[in-house]
């Protein structure tokens, strides 16, 4: 029996044992490949850009570790990576690209960034039919170093971020127009302090200040929908952040716009899943940034973990999959930069569907008619029943290696492209 007989067979009797508990395998198949998530360019070269790559990181609370060979110098190597870790994803997917990606012919400004800068990338995504999502980049540049960006008590260094905010979403909104799918443009700053300050108010007024002033124009909802994201704390920024989920929450409900979950922002006991419905109770959508911390913000690669599981669950379970937008931010350089994105993005889509496996309304009918015992013995026969069987059928049909054949084929790309950048 060939390999593919044997996973089409294993995928029937799968079919047969989840139809048992009501559940259209085809049609979970269906809703998985409508979702699409959105894979971050700054894993492919450990957050470097192409402003000053030969200098790396430089302040902002942002460290990649590691040093494996191979990574991207360029923004054409950059792209051909992409569509090697995309070509073993099944499904299509989204580019989410950060300002200091910028392909530039001499020094441009970030405050004097515009949609032209980034026409390259934006006809890549269209000939791979790709949408694309953007971030402003308010961290690693000279203005930045002093730990405040937009809560800024220095007048000409606020005013520079403002502008670059509002560069940012003038960019978004011709990509989402370019593509004729709409671009989340993602605002995230560093801003904060190591030791316990004594003002905490100004600095959260100050950014105010700034977001008022960048989101004043109104931009075609067709095109670009803003978002916010909060953070907890980062490297020097331990004691104090001014953007806050409490500050972002409410600024986002007040503002109408989406607010950014990244489930690495959060205290490590905390988790994102439990968010996703309360949040969704006031906002229309919100953007979920896909991580995994290990004791702090330490955006390792993703895993099939429970709380990766539950995240997938809440948002099937909530009917919210027209409501989240979902991507990726990790970045890991002591592994291949390609097998993280293709690990990462995979094991997102094994919890969506594992959650889309789910007989969701017998659950719910149980859990209602107060029958708890059976629904704590349900859920934890679910737990082993024959999703891979499901998955390895689904990459066959999406025409993407099944199980772990992926890796041959990154082990050999390692070996006749990524080594010979050394």
């Amino acid at each position: 029996m060939s390999k593919s007989e044997s996973i089409k067979k294993a995928y029937e009797a799968a079919q047969q044992r989840y139809a048992e508990l009501g559940v259209d395998t085809d049609k979970a198949m269906e809703q998985l490949s409508s979702t699409a998530i959105s894979l971050h360019c700054w894993q492919g070269d450990d957050v470097g850009g192409f402003e000053k790559a030969e200098e790396g990181l430089s302040g902002g609370g942002i460290m990649a570790t590691g040093a494996y060979p191979g990574k991207a110098r360029t923004a054409d190597e950059l792209r051909m990576d992409l569509e090697k870790a995309l070509s073993l994803i099944p499904g299509k997917h989204r580019l989410n690209l950060h300002a200091m990606y910028a392909e530039t012919k001499g020094k441009v400004e970030r405050n004097e960034l515009s949609a032209e800068h980034f026409a390259a990338w934006i006809d890549w995504a269209r000939a791979n039919g790709l949408g694309m999502d953007f971030n402003g980049t308010f961290f690693s540049h000279p203005k930045a170093e002093s730990g405040f960006t937009l809560s800024s008590a220095d007048e000409g260094i606020r005013r520079f971020w403002v502008e670059h905010g509002i560069a940012c979403r003038k960019i978004g909104a011709a990509m989402g127009k370019a593509l004729g799918t709409l671009c989340v443009t993602n605002l995230w700053i560093p801003d904060g302090y190591k030791d316990i300050p004594v003002d905490r108010k100004g600095p959260r007024e100050r950014l105010k200040k700034s977001l008022d002033e960048i989101f004043t124009e109104p931009m075609d909802r067709s095109c670009l929908l803003d978002s916010v994201e909060s953070k907890l704390f980062g490297i020097g920024s331990e004691s104090y952040v001014v953007g806050s989920h409490e500050f972002y929450l409410g600024y986002a409900i007040e503002n109408k716009m989406l607010l950014c979950l990244d489930t690495g922002h959060f205290h490590p006991t905390e988790v994102v899943s439990d968010k996703i419905s309360s949040v969704l109770t006031f906002l229309d959508e919100i953007l979920l940034h896909v991580s995994r911390g290990v004791r702090w913000d330490s955006d390792h690669v993703v895993v099939l973990s429970d709380e990766l599981r539950a995240i997938a669950e809440q948002i099937v379970r909530g009917d919210y999959l027209q409501r989240v937008h979902i991507g990726l931010d990790f970045f890991d350089a002591s592994i291949n930069r390609i097998a993280a994105w293709v690990i990462g993005t995979r094991c997102m889509l094994k919890a969506l569907l594992i959650a889309l496996l789910e007989p969701v309304e017998k659950l719910l009918r149980i859990e209602l008619a107060g029958n708890y015992t059976a629904r704590l013995a349900m859920l934890e026969e679910l737990k082993t029943m024959p999703f891979g069987a499901v998955w390895d059928y689904y990459c066959t049909k999406m025409e993407v290696p099944a199980g772990e054949a992926w890796l041959d084929e990154v082990k050999a790309y390692d070996k006749e492209v990524l080594n010979k950048r050394r």
